[in-house]
């Protein structure tokens, strides 16, 4: 018990840390999944719109 209550700060942020990232990676997919874009400008100029956009406008 004392290792963990010696670690318990680190282990703590560990978690949350772990948590936000989880929690931006399912963010990142739902919004995929819906077609939006994860840059935030549009697409009309960007050089990866063909790939980034794949919905059958081939």
């Amino acid at each position: 018990m004392g290792w963990f209550s010696d670690n318990l700060g680190t282990i703590v942020i560990s978690i949350v840390l772990v948590a936000i990232v989880a929690l931006v990676i399912v963010k990142m997919v739902r919004d995929k999944k819906k077609g939006k874009s994860s840059c935030g400008c549009g697409c009309s100029n960007c050089a990866m719109r063909g790939s980034c956009h794949s919905s059958g406008k081939k």
